[in-house]
């Protein structure tokens, strides 16, 4: 091997993975100038409690956008499956640790039903998961009509309040999952399987892989994530809201898109969507910090959308011209 080689291989983050991490300190460093406060450890703090639950959708995220899927439908599923979960505990007296996998089992129900909405009706993730995003957040205001579920049990706020080591238990839960989600996208056959029908549905069929089976596990554990996070959400708002969560999806995928998940599919890490969550959450804290209109945040958030689709754009076109002067060289 050579000593290029052995250097690659030493690099523990790709190029892509620096630019966010230097973008990361940027955020930082500017917000902690226009607001001092923004560089302390309650803050900090604050900013990845914020994050736990766009971090969990954004694991379902990007195993699905590496498979050329899409899923519109996490604000209403997190909206209608935390709703649920307050009715369960508040109003039929179930205790947290039951409605909790009560709720994550009718969050991975909603995923299978997207999943045969795709496989099997042959919809594109886009529409199919728009008619989802209606259908539950229809749901949500029915179950409750219409009306905050307020939740006072001690069992069910501790998962929301309750701190490990200083930091909130959602936020250990959200590691959690990215480690080990992390770590099956990289290190087994399944996450091998992901990329290989992101790259190439036909060639990954012929391989003997079965792109249905794949894409309706990751539709499910895609449900069950919004499930978790959402009743996550209820336990630290102490309130169960038809109306929360909107636009979280838009939050999720631009984190994915800007940590180096591709929409052309079959590219990306759970390190990148890591780096890209703590980049959008902390972009937003410090919008909010500033007292800045909630109207210029979308048109700063759909700014910060257009530059990670444009990034990704021009790393396609750059990974196309490798390619074609790579088969040029062959040939």
């Amino acid at each position: 091997m050579d000593t290029t080689a052995k250097k690659r291989r030493r690099i523990p983050i790709s190029g892509n993975q620096l630019v966010l991490i230097i973008a990361l300190i940027v955020v930082i460093a500017v917000f902690t100038y226009l607001n001092p406060n923004y560089f302390t450890k309650t803050n900090f703090t604050n900013i990845l409690t914020a994050a736990a639950l766009v971090g969990l959708v954004s694991v379902g995220h990007t195993y699905l956008i590496i498979e050329l899927q899409n899923d519109l439908s996490p604000g209403s599923l997190c909206a209608f499956t935390g709703v649920l979960s307050a009715i369960m505990v508040t109003n039929w007296g179930f205790p947290i640790w039951v409605a909790l996998p009560l709720c994550m089992i009718v969050g991975g129900l909603v995923g299978l039903f997207n999943a045969f909405m795709v496989n099997k009706i042959h919809l594109e993730a886009f529409i199919a998961t728009l008619v989802t995003q209606a259908i539950v957040r229809g749901f949500a205001y029915i179950i409750c009509d219409g009306r905050p579920v307020a939740v006072s049990d001690p069992s069910f706020i501790w998962l929301g309040k309750a701190r490990v080591f200083g930091l909130p238990v959602s936020v250990w839960i959200m590691i959690a999952a990215f480690i080990i989600f992390g770590f099956i996208l990289a290190k087994t056959k399944f996450g091998r399987s992901v990329y290989a029908i992101g790259g190439n549905t036909q060639a990954a069929r012929l391989a003997g892989l079965n792109p249905q089976r794949i894409v309706t596990i990751s539709f499910f554990m895609m449900g069950v994530m919004c499930a978790l996070g959402g009743v996550i959400y209820v336990a630290r708002m102490q309130s169960g809201q038809p109306a929360a969560n909107v636009n979280l999806e838009f939050d999720s995928i631009t984190a994915v898109i800007l940590g180096g998940v591709s929409f052309s599919g079959g590219v990306g890490t759970m390190f990148g969507t890591v780096l890209g969550v703590l980049l959008i959450q902390s972009f937003n804290t410090g919008l909010n910090m500033l007292g800045i209109s909630s109207f210029w945040q979308y048109v700063a958030r759909g700014a910060l959308l257009l530059a990670a689709l444009t990034v990704d754009y021009i790393r396609k076109t750059n990974t196309e011209k490798k390619m074609l002067e790579a088969s040029k060289k062959n040939g």
